[in-house]
Order: C-alpha cells, then structure tokens, then sequence
C-alpha cells in the first residue's frame, strides 16, 4: 500500500499562461493568427483575445487548438505543468 506522505505535489515548471503558450506555438509554426483561425475553425478575432488573455481558452477551444498545433490538450491548458513538451511541439 502506498502512503500519502510518499506521494509529492506537481510542481510547477515554467510561469507561461495559456495565452503565451497559443502565441509561443503559433509563432513556431511561423503562422498569422489568419492562418491559426482557418485551421481552427474559430474566429481570427478569438485568437487575438486567446492571445492576449482577455478571453478563457475552455475546453472546445483548447480541443480545436491542440489538434492544429498536433498537441495534447493539457498544454493548452495547463502550460505550466507541461512546458517539457515545447521543444517537441515545434
């Protein structure tokens, strides 16, 4: 049986938010936000807000946006617990 004391909490790797992590990722992929918006099937103007963290990501946005980038979700949505996958999603 496992204990409780063996178990340790995620620790947090990288201070991104999820509007870094959309930005860093299109970026890497040399796409416009145009490009980002026809390959996700949202809006060029949700991109720019997703970007610039004036509107959640949530869970459809994050779907369309990891299958774009070729990505699990997680990283959209929890960046600072997954940032080992970056170099891996250029």
């Amino acid at each position: 049986m496992i204990r409780k004391s063996e178990f340790k909490p995620a620790r947090k790797r990288a201070d991104l938010t999820t509007a870094d992590v959309v930005k860093m990722l299109r970026e890497l992929k040399g796409w416009t936000q145009a490009e980002l918006a026809q390959k996700t099937k949202l809006h060029a103007a949700n991109i720019s807000m997703i970007e610039n963290g004036k509107v959640e990501v949530g869970k459809q946005r994050a779907l369309a946006l990891a299958k774009a980038f070729g990505v699990h979700p997680a990283l959209i949505m929890f960046p600072e617990y997954e940032a080992d996958f970056f170099e891996k999603a250029a």
